[in-house]
């Protein structure tokens, strides 16, 4: 985001507000809402949101006081320690800091906007304007929160520990976040968190008060950017950057740097050649990798994506135990392996298993939070997500949760559309063993898809069995006594491929019977090297598959433009990154325009759209047969054990 204007935030005006921080931080009085509160209260106080729901003692409000909570942890925590240990006071000082950051946000919004004339007129104001007044207190109270969670992230989130995901998984929420006045936001804000921290299962440690504080304020970022849209009078927030003298603390409207940013999850070392079968997997695989690591990082853009070779979103689908998941990690060692040898930072990011939420919302935050990282244009980042038919599954099946459906929206936000940047740095992998139960818009976001299907062929079985007796062979020669292939040496059928067309049964027409016939009947009309046998085609094909839309044609012409990109990288490029790699962007795209077109020689383009074509009509048919056929094999075994018990019934009668 631009902003037109820089302002400074002095330290001798934020020193003037310090008492009026820590004023907060030793006491404040919070009433629950109603939605916090009334939860079922008649089950044992066991759980983490439970605990957060209840309101102590009888008063209608609750009194919290965040330094005494600290000065309580220090005793539970290290009762032998005099001073207060250094990570709970870094945590307590942060908030204080943060606080009074927010209220100098919250006063300078004030003035900018008007609201300090609204204040002192409070009581004549008419509808119009009583409405104008409520509406920028709102904005002026998320403004000061976002402030507060902003500098304390600032401070923080480079003392927290690199893998946050445990106080994460122990994390319930925020159940609410007010906005209706400063003293009603920082009241609801700290009771809160005052309450995690009282929480015997959140603070086992002096390091999760930090590792907590982050989270905490991570999730009042996320919540107060969902809520931007009902917020009114912002443009005195968004068209200015204020930055703090003697410092490169700044705060720019209501953008968050510390939102996006991930640690490289740790993941077993698989070489393709250690994956049996899938020779189109690993070829679709192995293109992946040479794609991403052609970034440039100064452009900022990848020159494949101008190629029409780069797929942001891609997905490989087979039977289980064909060999997904050893797939993921192989595309993770391999480029691993290469930005190491490239000195080039690496972020591995699997989808987590803990993503859908039973809060209302919650599911959408943290899908937003796995998001944000793969917009980060500074590093390479694989984003797999495994057995994804758990978290995108069609949303118009029965029994799919409220999360499943915000996870969705998110994804589908942020691979197309306004949210949707991609700067050719990274890429989404889908896996799943059920195709046909991932929601349509999800599939129609796909641009390259191939099959996952392990060992098909004889040599394919050796190798299988030879991976696993090889160890035997290496710790105890000769106690695997058996005889060795006569014509096959072992692992030789499981390199990669040169191109495609080694892989590829190139069929000239459909083999689902369906589009078969569609494909005839359009071809009877229309010869298939004119430009009007497809158009008639699709029109044809949606007609039997009314899901089928321009976004499939789009995911067809990308994998036309992967199949005219499908050439290899030359070896010494890799030895010595100078030769291209380390070059401009320019050079770069140039080089590869010249190995494109040396890779053209003998193909024919009507030859490829033919083939391309029918190759994705084939997989639209196939995974709509196996949805239709999973039904009906449903309902026959439903059939047969009504019939079976009826006639066990009559039996015993």
């Amino acid at each position: 985001m631009e902003h037109n204007s820089t302002f400074p935030i002095k330290l001798v005006e934020l020193q003037t507000l310090r008492d009026e921080a820590t004023s907060y931080l030793k006491g404040i009085q919070w009433e629950q809402g109603g939605k916090a509160k009334n939860r079922d209260k008649s089950k044992k106080d066991d759980s983490i949101l439970l605990y957060l729901s209840k309101a102590n003692g009888t008063s209608k409000s609750d009194v919290v006081s965040v330094s005494k909570t600290i000065l309580a942890l220090k005793k539970r925590l290290l009762p032998d320690s005099v001073a207060i240990p250094l990570q709970l006071n870094q945590a307590l000082f942060a908030l204080q800091e943060g606080i009074t950051m927010g209220i100098w946000l919250k006063d300078s919004y004030y003035d900018a906007s008007g609201l300090s004339a609204l204040v002192e007129r409070k009581s004549t104001l008419d509808t119009s304007l009583r409405r104008e007044y409520d509406s920028k207190m709102h904005t002026a109270t998320a403004f000061m929160l976002h402030g507060i969670a902003y500098r304390v992230l600032y401070d923080l989130k480079p003392l927290a520990s690199d893998d946050l995901s445990v106080m994460k998984n122990k994390f319930a929420g925020i159940p609410e976040l007010s906005f209706m006045s400063p003293l009603k936001g920082i009241s609801c804000l700290l009771y809160y968190y005052d309450k995690y921290l009282n929480h015997p299962e959140i603070i086992a440690s002096d390091t999760d008060v930090i590792n907590f504080a982050v989270v905490f304020f991570e999730a009042v970022i996320a919540e107060i950017q969902l809520r931007l849209s009902s917020l009114e009078y912002t443009e005195t927030i968004t068209d200015r950057t204020y930055k703090l003298e003697q410092s490169e603390f700044a705060v720019s409207g209501w953008e968050n740097v510390f939102e996006g940013t991930a640690k490289s999850v740790e993941f077993n070392k698989i070489q393709f050649e250690e994956i049996v079968g899938n020779r189109d997997a690993k070829h679709f695989a192995r293109r992946l990798t040479e794609r991403m690591l052609s970034y440039d990082f100064d452009a900022r853009k990848n020159p494949f994506q101008e190629l029409g070779g780069f797929m942001p979103v891609f997905m490989g689908y087979g039977i289980p135990g064909t060999g997904k998941s050893m797939l993921i990690a192989a595309i993770a060692t391999r480029l691993k392996e290469h930005c190491d040898a490239l000195d080039i930072p690496f972020l591995f990011h699997p989808m987590p298993d803990t993503l859908i939420s039973t809060f209302q919302g919650g599911s959408a935050e943290k899908m937003v939070q796995w998001m944000k990282p793969l917009q980060d244009p500074s590093k390479l980042i694989f984003a797999p997500i495994d057995d994804a038919e758990n978290n995108l599954q069609e949303r118009t099946a029965q029994g799919v949760s409220a999360g499943v459906k915000e996870v969705i929206g998110v994804f589908l936000r942020y691979t197309e559309g306004a949210y949707a940047i991609n700067y050719g740095n990274s890429s989404i992998g889908l896996f799943t063993n059920l195709p046909e139960m991932l929601d349509k818009a999800v599939i129609s976001r796909v641009q390259g898809r191939f099959k996952i299907d392990g060992a098909r062929t004889i040599p394919d079985f050796i190798d299988q069995d030879y991976l696993w007796w090889r160890n035997f062979d290496k710790t105890m020669p000769n106690f695997v006594n058996m005889d060795n292939p006569k014509e096959y040496s072992f692992l030789s059928e499981q390199g990669l491929a040169k191109n495609l067309g080694e892989i590829l049964n190139q069929s000239e027409k459909p083999t689902e019977a369906k589009v078969l016939d569609i494909y005839e009947e359009t071809a009877s009309k229309h010869k298939t090297t004119e430009h009007q046998f497809y158009a008639a085609l699709y029109k044809n094909i949606q007609k039997a598959f009314p899901f089928f839309s321009s976004r499939d044609i789009r995911n067809i012409q990308s994998a036309i433009s992967l199949r005219l990109t499908d050439f290899d990288l030359p070896e010494e490029w890799f030895k010595d990154p100078s030769h291209y790699f380390k070059k401009d962007y320019d050079t770069k795209f140039a080089m590869l325009q010249d190995l494109m077109k040396q890779n053209m020689k003998g193909l024919n383009f009507s030859d490829i759209r033919r083939q391309e074509v029918v190759r994705y009509l084939d997989n639209v048919a196939t995974i709509a047969d196996t949805d239709f056929k999973r039904k009906v094999e449903g309902r026959v075994h439903d059939m047969k054990v009504q019939l079976e018990a009826q006639n066990f019934f009559e039996n015993r009668k």
